[in-house]
């Protein structure tokens, strides 16, 4: 912990700059939550700088952008609700850059007595109701669409899918037992302590999932809103992406 810490530090001293310290509203997918508030601590000591963090659906963070609300960075589980922001000329110019990766899994109950082994043994009817993100905007909730109907499984399993707010809500929901089984990431099955996986979506059979990053162009600080991007893609901060369980894109390092 203690060399983690050190890591972190090194890095993030070669960020500092001779800048006033800045409050920087960072709107990031809520699957993001762990990850972030582990290095929030850590950044802020080293740099000064504050960060306030607004975590929700991809799809609702980008409505809010569209919309005006106050954001210096965005972090989206999707690569739609970026480019949608980015057509829209609302991303500062050379700042985006694909971070992170995920994996699809399905969880259940600690307790559930029946563990589905696969995407087709969910038609079992011990398996009543599914959670999921929204399937028409919450990028787990389409991702997860998208899997079943390459798979050919939609219809069968459509009327089984209770639509949720985000990725967290959908978790929550088997954590809670009002779901007996829901789509959601790996990394925030990880950290779920009510719910285990069931099964994961193999590599070359799930969607590309992809986090992409970028400074919002009415940022008010867009030096430190940058200065925050470059060090998210960091060693020190992807050996913590990491160790939450997202993959780290090769493209992380270069905006």
């Amino acid at each position: 912990m203690a060399f983690r810490a050190l890591l972190l530090a090194l890095a993030l001293s070669a960020l500092s700059v001779a800048a006033p310290a800045a409050e920087l509203r960072v709107s990031a997918a809520a699957s993001l939550t762990d990850a972030l508030q582990e290095l929030e601590p850590v950044y802020e000591k080293a740099t000064g700088d504050r960060l306030v963090f607004n975590f929700a659906s991809s799809s609702v963070l980008a409505r809010q952008i569209k919309e005006g609300a106050p954001a210096d960075l965005f972090l989206s589980a999707d690569e739609p609700q970026m480019d949608a922001l980015a057509k829209a000329g609302l991303l500062l110019e050379n700042t985006r850059r694909d971070l992170l990766g995920n994996t699809l899994v399905v969880v259940v109950p600690l307790d559930a007595k029946f563990v589905p082994a696969s995407p087709a043994e969910l038609r079992s009817p011990q398996i009543r109701r599914i959670a999921l993100g929204e399937p028409s905007s919450v990028p787990a909730g389409v991702y997860a669409k998208a899997h079943l109907v390459r798979l050919g499984l939609w219809e069968a399993l459509q009327s089984k899918c209770v639509s949720t707010e985000n990725v967290r809500a959908a978790l929550a929901a088997v954590a809670s037992g009002n779901a007996d089984a829901a789509w959601v990431y790996k990394t925030d099955a990880a950290a779920a302590r009510k719910a285990r996986i069931a099964f994961e979506t193999p590599a070359a059979e799930g969607p590309k999932i992809v986090y992409p990053l970028a400074v919002v162009k009415s940022s008010a600080q867009p030096e430190a809103a940058h200065r925050l991007a470059t060090f998210l893609a960091s060693p020190p901060a992807t050996a913590i992406f990491q160790r939450h369980g997202f993959l780290i894109l090769p493209s992380a390092r270069q905006p």
